[in-house]
């Protein structure tokens, strides 16, 4: 967190010394919204409990994984980067923004496969491994929120390019991601067995502590919620972005002389399957 704010911080002073203005208002989402969110998941409740109970530990993950990214992307962190930057390091991030994995990492299908891929571990006895391996714990920690970024960031701040068409593929995809990710969830809360095989919290525990079922069914009950919540920003921002895209689209084929048009309808429809 020290590291991240700190970074945001001098690149936003940086530009102030240009006497260029960047926005307080996106640092103080970064800072207090998209770190402070952070803060809250691994320092509080969910925290200090996602060792004892699977309902604090799911709804850390999926927080981690959809909450926390979308909120630190409102600081615009890749914008600033930009601004900031210059010569080889821009070339660099340039570059690494278009390689192949944070294409993949972007692209609308990966989001509803990984997202349904890392919920239905909760279903197995490696969730229970995960669950109290502090070393799992803390890879966890950085790895979730990392690749929730990757998922966001292309959305937010346009840093791939797309059609209207591509784009009305990828609002199917979400829609379909609504049905998908609520499956591990449903599976969960309606199972009788405990799923990951780990026995009841040893030593003194608060009364409110619930049994070991009843603890995974509240992990299946807020698992289904934050994966479906999620998912309207995603649909919300797909929306902005759609109506952006095609307005250039629209005005970029307003500039087109009669003659363009023309010829652009000619290749089309020579292109076009007889």
């Amino acid at each position: 967190m020290v590291a991240a704010g700190g970074l945001y911080a001098t690149g936003a002073w940086r530009l102030a010394r240009r006497g260029i203005r960047w926005p307080v208002a996106r640092t103080l989402a970064f800072l207090v919204l998209g770190l402070g969110s952070f803060a809250v998941v691994q320092f509080g409740f969910l925290g200090v409990y996602s060792g004892e109970l699977r309902w604090a530990f799911s709804t850390r993950v999926a927080l981690l994984l959809f909450a926390v990214p979308g909120l630190v992307s409102l600081g615009r962190p890749v914008t600033l980067s930009r601004l900031v930057l210059s010569g080889a390091p821009l070339r660099v991030m340039d570059a690494v923004l278009a390689s192949w994995p944070v294409r993949l990492a972007g692209n609308a299908v990966f989001a509803p496969v990984f997202a349904f891929a890392a919920f239905c571990v909760f279903l197995t006895p490696l969730a229970g491994s995960l669950r109290e391996s502090p070393t799992a714990g803390g890879i966890l920690t950085l790895a979730v929120p990392l690749v929730g970024l990757l998922m966001v960031l292309p959305i937010v701040e346009h840093t791939t390019q797309r059609t209207s068409f591509f784009i009305t593929v990828e609002f199917l995809l979400v829609f379909v991601e609504l049905v998908m990710d609520a499956i591990p969830g449903i599976l969960l809360r309606l199972n009788d067995s405990v799923l990951d095989r780990v026995g009841p919290v040893l030593g003194a525990v608060p009364g409110w502590f619930p049994n070991a079922l009843h603890d995974q069914h509240l992990s299946g009950d807020l698992l289904w919620f934050i994966a479906e919540i999620a998912d309207v920003p995603v649909l919300i921002l797909l929306f902005i972005r759609w109506s952006r895209v095609d307005r250039h689209e629209a005005k970029a084929l307003d500039e087109l002389s009669d003659e363009e048009m023309a010829a652009l309808t000619r290749e089309h429809l020579r292109n076009r399957p007889q």
